[in-house]
């Protein structure tokens, strides 16, 4: 009686084994190495791009923004580049300076000199001062004006005179003009410029030539002499053109400081000046020396009929 009691409890027991077993062989025929049950398949082979951007929080436009930024520049397309470069160009040829119109020209004040003696280089003018004469240039004889006129007739008084080494075309860096110290002519009242109050009133000197005006003003005033050629020195009379700044400087300040006052006048590379220079007795062969720089130009003059004529002899 109490086998057939147990019996059904035993076979209930192993009927609930057999099922508990049967249960773990299906999950783990179904399940991945991992242990997870019915795994889902990889992004790349069922998920929607849609979807997917859903799940990473991503948006389609902003890929394709990081795509373009991100390209490679030799993808750019020439074109586009073209007409960006086209862009650039027009832009900076709007921008290029117009060129400058041409003077108006007026006849040439001393045009008849000109005319009259080819020798004469230039016009020279200190306003409200002696100073207002022919300036010639012989370069074959510099002395011949030494005691000449303009007419080429004696005097003592002479014509100023253009330094052989100048040149007014082409223009050299310095013009250096020489002029007799004589009283009440030429050159006798230059070493006024020794007080600055003077040099402020006539701060200015012009010098005509053949093409137009040129204008000046004061910046240095000093003494000094013609030395032997064996003195090593500063010789202001050596100067006429500057091909490198250290020559240009060499001069600049030399003359600055031998000066007996600060014109507040300042040059650069470039600059151009006239120098006057007379005879001073403060010292044996003394000079009296006038250094100015040049600024705007005044009229522009036009051509001489000589200028004219010469130009038509060598174009037939």
């Amino acid at each position: 009686m109490g086998r057939k009691r147990f019996l059904p409890i035993v076979l209930f027991i192993l009927a609930v084994l057999f099922l508990g077993a049967g249960v773990m062989a299906f999950l783990w025929e179904h399940s991945d190495p991992f242990g997870n049950l019915f795994p889902t398949k990889t992004v790349t082979e069922s998920v929607d791009p849609v979807q997917a951007d859903e799940r990473t929080g991503i948006s389609s436009t902003v890929k394709e923004d990081t795509e373009v930024v991100n390209s490679d520049p030799d993808d750019t397309d020439p074109a586009e580049t073209s007409e960006e470069s086209g862009t650039v160009e027009e832009t900076e040829s709007a921008s290029e300076p117009e060129p400058e119109p041409e003077p108006v020209r007026v006849e040439n004040p001393y045009k008849e000199y000109f005319l009259e003696n080819p020798d004469m280089a230039a016009w020279l003018r200190i306003p409200d001062t002696i100073v207002d004469y022919p300036v010639m240039w012989t370069p074959e004889d510099e002395d011949f004006y030494l005691l000449k006129n303009f007419k080429k007739k004696k005097s003592g008084n002479g014509c100023l005179i253009l330094d052989t080494d100048s040149c007014m075309d082409p223009l050299t860096t310095n013009l250096i003009i020489h002029g007799h110290n004589n009283k009440g002519a030429m050159f006798g009242n230059l070493s006024k410029y020794e007080k600055k109050e003077y040099r402020d009133e006539h701060p200015f000197i012009y010098l005509s030539g053949k093409d137009y005006e040129h204008a000046y003003v004061v910046m240095a005033v000093f003494r000094s002499q013609v030395f032997y050629s064996t003195d090593v020195c500063f010789k202001y009379y050596k100067f006429f053109r500057a091909d490198t700044e250290e020559e240009f400087k060499d001069f600049y300040d030399n003359v600055k400081a031998m000066s007996y006052y600060d014109t507040g006048v300042e040059a650069t590379f470039g600059d151009r000046f006239l120098t006057l220079s007379t005879c001073s007795y403060h010292t044996e062969n003394g000079r009296f020396v006038v250094v100015a720089k040049e600024v705007e130009p005044g009229d522009f003059y036009e051509p001489l009929d000589i200028d004219v004529k010469n130009k038509e002899s060598n174009d037939q």
